[in-house]
């Protein structure tokens, strides 16, 4: 059992001092194009630079380094001219955990938390018969048998299920599409920001029903970088610095295999789990929360993460209320998030929770956001963290 006393003690002792991202938009007008401009190393050295020139820290002061899962972390370490003595390998949520723990426990004073993409330019297939991973016995090859080689056939059994279930429309669920891109038209750095109607949603077709084009993710190239380190460094940087509040976590590993948790739960008893461990640690409840983030690499994940964590009983009168969108009381993937802003992997959604905070985020700022959320949920391991500045 996770212990609260413990958890307590790594509360606000670490932070984000510097983060860095690709130019999306440029990338993705590329590569329509058929242009190669980089790999995905190229992307993560692009996005490190930038975080370094973001908190003012050279490469010789940081000491550990945490590779997204799209790169080979000793390569990556040599593509960005590091010798660090602590490293690990983690996707985006993993790595601040580990990026938190490692500084904590005094392994590593500064890491760096690097993640590129090529996955556009590079044809990486998220499914079908050559679907990426299936060779590793990843989602696609355990779902095979029930006729789902693909991570959106997944999502949408369960969204069917889901719907049946609750009552929620197409109609409703098209509402996370159209918030998201609402806020994509005030990001100068999202991919798809031009205005898209509820008839445009529902006018766009099917790929796997009942999810249709734009309640999937966009496939980009790109790049996301993260420099963390102790609250003590961080304060002598005398830059703007965000702080690790609380760290939530329960995952479904019991016949996870057979779709049973998903689909005749949908999350439920680890969000709570999840959602109870991490609200105590940060002293805070969902009211409190200024900024949401939400893994969407579906749109489905969003009304799941509402009700799961307590946001909201009914997912369908939120998210008709307007108040996910700009303007209203729970801004959720303010950036676009996945559905229109960058598919980054979770990666993009860290720093978007850093800007929010820092008040650096233009148009789309939030006003007077103290807190920010990110809620994952990706292969029945559900995750969240809560940032926060010091009031």
């Amino acid at each position: 059992m996770p212990d609260p006393d413990r958890l307590a003690a790594l509360r606000d002792t670490v932070a984000i001092v510097g983060v860095g991202e690709t130019d999306y938009p440029a990338d993705y007008a590329r590569a329509r194009r058929g242009e190669r401009y980089q790999d995905a190393y190229g992307y993560a050295a692009i996005a490190f630079r930038r975080a370094l020139n973001d908190c003012g820290l050279s490469r010789n002061q940081i000491d550990g380094l945490i590779a997204g899962p799209s790169l080979a972390g000793e390569r990556l370490g040599e593509v960005l001219g590091m010798d660090v003595r602590w490293a690990d390998q983690a996707d985006a949520v993993q790595a601040m955990l580990k990026a938190a723990m490692a500084i904590h426990t005094g392994v590593a004073e500064c890491v760096a938390l690097v993640y590129g993409n090529d996955q556009r330019t590079g044809g990486t297939a998220y499914g079908g018969p050559n679907a990426m991973g299936g060779d590793r016995h990843l989602a696609y090859t355990y779902y095979a048998p029930w006729g789902l080689t693909s991570q959106g056939a997944l999502y949408a059994l369960l969204a069917n299920r889901y719907l049946a279930i609750t009552g929620l429309t197409e109609r409703d669920l098209g509402q996370v599409a159209l918030a998201q891109r609402a806020f994509a038209g005030l990001n100068p750095n999202a991919v798809m920001r031009e205005p898209l109607t509820m008839d445009d949603y529902l006018a766009g077709r099917y790929i796997c029903e009942p999810l249709r084009l734009y309640d999937y993710c966009l496939v980009n190239d790109g790049g996301v970088a993260l420099i963390v380190t102790t609250v003590e460094r961080a304060r002598a940087l005398n830059r703007p610095a965000v702080l690790l509040r609380g760290i939530g976590r329960s995952d479904h590993n019991r016949e996870a295999t057979s779709l049973r948790p998903r689909l005749e739960q949908f999350y439920r008893p680890a969000q709570r789990q999840a959602a109870e461990q991490v609200y105590a640690m940060a002293g805070l409840g969902p009211s409190d929360v200024d900024v949401l983030q939400v893994y969407d690499s579906f749109s489905i994940h969003v009304p799941l993460a509402l009700e799961g964590f307590g946001f909201c009983a009914d997912a369908a009168k939120l998210l008709n209320s307007g108040d996910l969108g700009p303007g209203g009381r729970l801004p959720v993937n303010t950036s676009g998030g996945h559905l229109s802003g960058s598919y980054m992997q979770g990666w993009g959604h860290q720093v978007e929770c850093v800007r929010q905070l820092r008040e650096e985020a233009g148009d789309r700022q939030i006003p007077g956001a103290r807190t920010a959320q990110y809620i994952s949920d990706v292969a029945g391991k559900v995750t969240s963290l809560i940032y926060g500045v010091r009031p």
